[in-house]
C-alpha cells in the first residue's frame, strides 16, 4: 500500500511537472510574440502580452493544485527560474516600459530576445532533467510494487498451504478416519491461531465420541445380554405353559416341569415335592440330577425335618447355603451341593408343595430370577389343580352316568329279571305238581322274558354308544333311525326344517337318549308299522317322534308307565331345561314332542365327561 501511495504521489508530481514544462514552453512562445510585437512596433499588444508573461511567471512560482501544476524545485531549477525572472525584469525595463524605439535597436532586441529565450530553454531543460529523475523513481517504485506483488503472492500461497490447506487436509483425514470407525483420530495442534483452536476443539470432540462409543459398546453388550436373558425366561414360560396344556397325568407334568426348570436356572439337581392337605408330609413327585440314595432317603419328608419340605408362605423363595457351620443337611452334603433354593408352590393362599433346586456352587438370586421362579411355580400349581379338578369332573361324570345306568337297568332289565324269577318259581311248582301244560306255558313266558331282556341289553348298548356332533345333530339322528330300523324292522323317516343355532354336545346327547327312549317304547308297546321323526330348528328346537300304532287313552295314562321309561325321559328333559309333551289316542298312534331353546354359546363348551357312557357301553358289551 505504501509503494502504491508513493507511486501515485510521484505520478502526481510528474503530472504537475509536465504542466510546468508546458507553461515554461508557453513562456518561450510568449517571449517570441512580445519580441515580434516590439519589432513590428505593435505597441497596443505589448502591455497585454507583458501581463500574460507575468501571469505565467506567477503561476510557475506559486503552482496550481487544481490543474495540477507544480514546479519541481531543486537548486538548478531555482537558479534557472531566478535567471528567467532577472532577464524578464531587464528585458521589460529596456523594451517594454522604456521609450526606446524598437526599430532603431532591432539588432539589440534580437540579441536580448535570443538571450532571454535561451534562459527559458535552460529552465525547461532543468525542469525536464528533474522530471527524468522523478520518472526513474516512478519506474523503480513500479518495479518494487511488482516484486512485492510477486513476493506477496508467493508468501500468500505458502502461508495459505502451511496455515490453511494443510490443517484443513489434516482435519479432513481425521474426519475420514472417524467415518471409518477409528475414533482415536486426532489433529496435531501446532499453532495458536483459529485453526489451532479448531484442532483443539475437534480433538476434544473426538475424545468425547470415543468415550461415548466405548460406553455404547458396553451398554449394547449389556442390553443384548439382558434381552437374551429375557428371551430365555419367555421361552421357559412358554415351554412350561405348553407342558401345562399338554400334560394329561400328574407324573408327566411333574417330570416335564423338573426337566424344564433345571434347564432354565442351570440347576444341578431338582426335587418336586407335593404336600398333603394338612401340610404335614412332603412327597417327592419327581426329581432330576439327584443321587439315588438322596431320592430314596427323601422320598417322604415330615414337615420341619429338613429345610426342604418346610415352606414358609411369608418368606417365599429361600436361598439356603449348605456349610458345616449351618444346619445339618446330610444328603445335600454327601451329594456335594452347596446351595439349595426352595420355592413354595401355592394356590389361593394354600401351600400345595415346593420345588427345591440344588447347586454345587454358592449362588444368589436376582429379583428377575425370583420373579421367574415364582411365575413357574404358579403355573405348576395351576396345572396341578386343573388336573385335580379335571379328575373330579370325570369322576362326577362317571358317577352321574352310573346313576343313570342304574336307573335304566332298574326300569328295564331289573324288572324283566324279576319277572323271570317269578316265572322260574312258577315253573318249579308246576314241575313239582307234574302239570305239564302249565310247564309249557311258563316256559314260553320265560323264553319271551329272556328275549325281551336280551333286546333291552342290546338297546342299552346302542344308547350308550350314542355320539353327538358339535355342529349338527342330523347325522346322529340318521344313525339312530338306521339302528332302529335294523333292530325293529319298522320303517323310520327323518325330516329337518329350518336353520338355527346348533345345540351343545352335552345337550345333543340328552336329546338323542330321549329320542331313543321314545323309539324303544314304539318298538315294545305301539305295534306300529311306521315311525316319523320331525325336527324344527326355529324359533326353538322341536323334536317329535310319531308312530301309527295303537296309542292309549290320555285320561287313563300310558300303560305300564314305569316300564316304558316316560319318567326317565322327563328327567333327561329337565336336566337340559327342555319340556316333554305326549299326545295319543286309542287307534291314532302316539306323538312325543321335546321342545328346548338353544344356548347362545352352543357348541362352545362341552360338559366334562359327556362321552363317558362309552366306557359303560364297553363294559356291557363284555357282559353281553
Amino acid at each position: 500500500v505504501l509503494s502504491i501511495a508513493l507511486t501515485l504521489w510521484v505520478s502526481w508530481q510528474l503530472e504537475g511537472g509536465a504542466a510546468a514544462v508546458n507553461e515554461a514552453g508557453r513562456m518561450r512562445m510568449q517571449a517570441y510574440r512580445l519580441a515580434l510585437s516590439l519589432a513590428t512596433a505593435d505597441t497596443a499588444a505589448v502591455p497585454a502580452q507583458a501581463r500574460e508573461f507575468e501571469a505565467s511567471l506567477v503561476l510557475l512560482r506559486q503552482g496550481d493544485a487544481e490543474r495540477p501544476l507544480f514546479m519541481p524545485w531543486d537548486d538548478e531549477v531555482r537558479r534557472r527560474f531566478a535567471e528567467v525572472e532577472h532577464d524578464w525584469l531587464a528585458f521589460g525595463k529596456r523594451w517594454v516600459t522604456a521609450t526606446v524605439d524598437p526599430m532603431a535597436g532591432a539588432a539589440a532586441l534580437r540579441t536580448d530576445a535570443a538571450a532571454f529565450t535561451r534562459h527559458i530553454d535552460a529552465l525547461v531543460a532543468g525542469i525536464e532533467t528533474h522530471m527524468s529523475r522523478w520518472t526513474a523513481l516512478l519506474h523503480l517504485l513500479q518495479l518494487a510494487v511488482m516484486m512485492l506483488a510477486v513476493a506477496g503472492a508467493a508468501t500468500l500461497v505458502y502461508t495459505g498451504y502451511r496455515f490453511v490447506l494443510e490443517p484443513v487436509g489434516q482435519l479432513k483425514a481425521a474426519i475420514e478416519r472417524i467415518q471409518g470407525g477409528d475414533f482415536s483420530a486426532r489433529v496435531p495442534s501446532v499453532s495458536s491461531d483459529e485453526f489451532g483452536t479448531l484442532a483443539a476443539g475437534f480433538n476434544e470432540l473426538t475424545g468425547h465420541l470415543q468415550s461415548m462409543y466405548r460406553n455404547l459398546e458396553a451398554k449394547v453388550a449389556e442390553k443384548t445380554a439382558e434381552l437374551h436373558e429375557k428371551r430365555e425366561r419367555l421361552e421357559a414360560l412358554y415351554d412350561v405353559t405348553t407342558l401345562v396344556t399338554r400334560a394329561d397325568t400328574l407324573d408327566e407334568l411333574a417330570a416335564g416341569f423338573s426337566e424344564r426348570v433345571a434347564r432354565v436356572v442351570h440347576a444341578d439337581g431338582v426335587a418336586l415335592r407335593w404336600t398333603d392337605q394338612a401340610n404335614q408330609r412332603y412327597l417327592m413327585l419327581a426329581s432330576r440330577g439327584l443321587p439315588g440314595g438322596m431320592v430314596e432317603g427323601e422320598q417322604c419328608l415330615d414337615a420341619g425335618a429338613c429345610h426342604c419340605g418346610a415352606s414358609d408362605p411369608s418368606v417365599g423363595t429361600r436361598v439356603i447355603p449348605i456349610h458345616p457351620a449351618g444346619p445339618p443337611l446330610p444328603y445335600c452334603e454327601l451329594a456335594g451341593f452347596r446351595t439349595v433354593v426352595s420355592i413354595p408352590v401355592r394356590l389361593h393362599e394354600r401351600t400345595l408343595g415346593e420345588v427345591d433346586l440344588f447347586f454345587h456352587a454358592d449362588i444368589a438370586l436376582s429379583g428377575a430370577e425370583r420373579s421367574l421362579l415364582d411365575a413357574l411355580a404358579a403355573h405348576l400349581a395351576t396345572a396341578m389343580e386343573n388336573l385335580r379338578l379335571d379328575g373330579l369332573a370325570k369322576e362326577a361324570a362317571v358317577s352321574q352316568e352310573r346313576n343313570l345306568l342304574a336307573r335304566e337297568l332298574h326300569d328295564s332289565i331289573a324288572q324283566s329279571l324279576a319277572f323271570l324269577k317269578i316265572q322260574v318259581q312258577l315253573m318249579h311248582d308246576a314241575l313239582g305238581s307234574g302239570d305239564l301244560p302249565r310247564v309249557d306255558q311258563v316256559l314260553a313266558e320265560i323264553d319271551a322274558g329272556v328275549r325281551e331282556s336280551y333286546g333291552d341289553v342290546r338297546e342299552l348298548l346302542v344308547h350308550f354308544r350314542t355320539r353327538a356332533n358339535a355342529e349338527d345333530i342330523e347325522p346322529a339322528l340318521q344313525t339312530t333311525l338306521r339302528k332302529f330300523e335294523h333292530q325293529s324292522g319298522l320303517k323310520a323317516s327323518l325330516q329337518m326344517q329350518g336353520h338355527g343355532l346348533p345345540l351343545a354336545p352335552d345337550r345333543q346327547v340328552q336329546v338323542l337318549h330321549i329320542v331313543q327312549e321314545a323309539l324303544s317304547n314304539v318298538r315294545k308297546h305301539a305295534c306300529a308299522t311306521q315311525v316319523w321323526v320331525n325336527v324344527e330348528q326355529q324359533p326353538v328346537w322341536r323334536f317329535e317322534v310319531r308312530d301309527d300304532g295303537f296309542g292309549f287313552d290320555p285320561e287313563q295314562g300310558a300303560p305300564d308307565e314305569t316300564h316304558v321309561g316316560i319318567r326317565i325321559m322327563r328327567e333327561r328333559a329337565e336336566r337340559i331345561g327342555a319340556g316333554i309333551e305326549m299326545n295319543s289316542g286309542c287307534g291314532r298312534g302316539t306323538s312325543v314332542v321335546l321342545s328346548l331353546r338353544p344356548s347362545p354359546s352352543a357348541g362352545a363348551v362341552a360338559r366334562p365327561g359327556a362321552h363317558a357312557p362309552a366306557e359303560a357301553a364297553a363294559a356291557f358289551e363284555s357282559v353281553g
